[in-house]
């Protein structure tokens, strides 16, 4: 059985920097893409970060690039997101998420989901 946790989530000021970390239990595709998601209250969860796991492709949503980063430790099947220079609208539940099958580099299709951790910061 699959599961990813999420670790990392708390409180920050804007400005500052938080690190997300999503560790894989389980087993899963060799090469699935692992997505970072969030979801503020009252809005819809969207894509945040995504990453290929044997390619290292990565692509953002506009309103991170520049400011989050995706990166991985293969060996230990563990996905991170830096958050730099945060942003009270970057307050949220966070969702790891992997996908193994559909359309690649996209924030659709991801069939596996971790619990989320929350984000929140303030200004």
């Amino acid at each position: 059985q699959v599961q990813l946790v999420e670790s990392g989530g708390g409180s920050a000021q804007a400005g500052g920097s938080l690190r997300l970390t999503c560790v894989v239990h389980g087993s899963i595709d060799p090469c699935p893409e692992m997505g970072w998601f969030r979801q503020a209250p009252g809005k819809e969860r969207e894509g945040v970060a995504g990453i290929l796991k044997c390619g290292g492709n990565t692509y953002y949503a506009d309103a991170v690039k520049g400011r989050f980063a995706i990166s991985q430790n293969k060996a230990e099947n563990t996905f991170y997101l830096q958050m730099n220079n945060l942003y009270a609208e970057d307050t949220a539940l966070y969702y790891c998420a992997a996908k193994t099958r559909g359309r690649w580099l996209e924030f659709i299709d991801f069939n596996y989901w971790g619990r989320g951790t929350q984000v929140t910061v303030t200004s």
